[in-house]
C-alpha cells in the first residue's frame, strides 16, 4: 500500500474503537506502513493527520515495540502537532513511552528510549502544558513529565510552577490531576509549600 492509498484508507477511520483498532492491526501486521502512517500524521495542517494519530495511538497501545525503529522521527516531530484531535493521541503515546521506560517489568523501550528521545518528549510535554490545550493532552503531559522528572532535576520544579500558576484557571479535571501529582511531588520538596493552597491532605 502506498502512502497515497493509506491516506485514502484513513478517511474511513472514525471515533469508534472498532475502526481505530482495525487499522492499527493492519499497520502492526504490515510494518512497512508505519513510516507512511507517520508521514501522514506529521502533515500537521491536514485533518487526515488526526486520523493517522488515532491509528498510531492504538497501534502503540497494542504493540508499543512497533514504534522503536521510529523513535527518532516521532520524538523529533511530536511538538509540531497542533490540531486538537491529533495532539491528544500523540501526548498519549508519549505517556505510553514514559510508563514503559519506568516500568518495573523488563521491556525493549527501556533500552530503545535514549536521552535525546526523552529530552524531545519533555520539550513537547512542556509545550502542551503551557499552550491552550484541552485537559486530556495536559493530563498525559503532566503524567509524562512526572515520570521523566526522575531523570532531570529541573523538570519537577518547573512542573510544579506550571501546575500552581494554572490551577485556578483550569477545569475540574485538570485540578483533580494536578492535586494528585502535587501530592506525590510534595514528598520530594518542602511539604508545606503548596499543601494548604491546593487543599492537599496529609
Amino acid at each position: 500500500m502506498t502512502t497515497e492509498e493509506l491516506y485514502k484508507e484513513l478517511d474511513y477511520v472514525d471515533h469508534s474503537r472498532e475502526k481505530r483498532l482495525k487499522y492499527a492491526n493492519l499497520v502492526i501486521e504490515n510494518p512497512d506502513l508505519i513510516p507512511k502512517l507517520l508521514k501522514i500524521l506529521f502533515m500537521v495542517d491536514d485533518k487526515i493527520s488526526c486520523r493517522a494519530a488515532w491509528v498510531f495511538e492504538f497501534m502503540c497501545g497494542e504493540n508499543l515495540d512497533a514504534i522503536i525503529p521510529y523513535l527518532d522521527k516521532f520524538t523529533e516531530e511530536a511538538h509540531s502537532v497542533h490540531l486538537d484531535s491529533a495532539v491528544r493521541p500523540v501526548a498519549k503515546v508519549c505517556e505510553y513511552l514514559a510508563k514503559a521506560y519506568y516500568s518495573k517489568q523488563d521491556n525493549r523501550i527501556k533500552t530503545a528510549l535514549q536521552t535525546k528521545h526523552k529530552e524531545k518528549i519533555v520539550e513537547a510535554c512542556f509545550d502542551w502544558m503551557i499552550n491552550d490545550e484541552k485537559i486530556a493532552p495536559k493530563a498525559y503531559a503532566m503524567n509524562t513529565l512526572f515520570l521523566l522528572g526522575q531523570d532531570y532535576d529541573w523538570v519537577h520544579p518547573e512542573l510544579v510552577l506550571i501546575l500552581e500558576r494554572d490551577f485556578q484557571m483550569q477545569s475540574s479535571g485538570f485540578k483533580a490531576r494536578a492535586r494528585y501529582l502535587l501530592r506525590k511531588l510534595k514528598k520530594n520538596s518542602n511539604p508545606d509549600s503548596y499543601r494548604d493552597k491546593f487543599q492537599i491532605p496529609d
